[in-house]
């Protein structure tokens, strides 16, 4: 098992909820406001804010509150560590035809 289990469980619980992935899915495009992040949601606000813990828990969102005004954004890097297990999931099959198309690539680069 990887190192990095424990904070790669807690990103798939995280996403494993419809409404966290579109939360998720809309911060991948910029920052935004609480209150702009609930509006397409059919929920109460403190709702929407269990929502947003269960993302900062899982290290995939930070928040900023100015005033009254919270702020949130996705963490850079934040799905590195489901890009990582992913990758490794991945068969030698399918490694090996990567590194063929590369290394066809390299010789005849006008058809890439």
């Amino acid at each position: 098992m990887p190192k990095y289990h424990d904070e790669l469980d807690a990103v798939l619980r995280a996403l494993a909820d419809p409404t966290r992935r579109a939360v998720v899915e809309r911060l991948a495009k910029s920052p935004a406001v609480v209150s702009e992040l609930a509006a397409p949601f059919s929920m109460a606000l403190p709702s929407l804010m269990q929502h947003l813990r269960v993302l900062e828990d899982a290290g995939l969102v930070t928040s900023q509150k100015h005033g009254r005004v919270r702020t949130v954004s996705l963490r850079p890097g934040a799905l590195d560590v489901l890009h990582l297990w992913l990758d490794e999931q991945r068969t030698p099959a399918e490694r090996q035809a990567d590194r063929l198309g590369i290394h066809l690539a390299r010789f005849n680069p006008k058809e890439t």
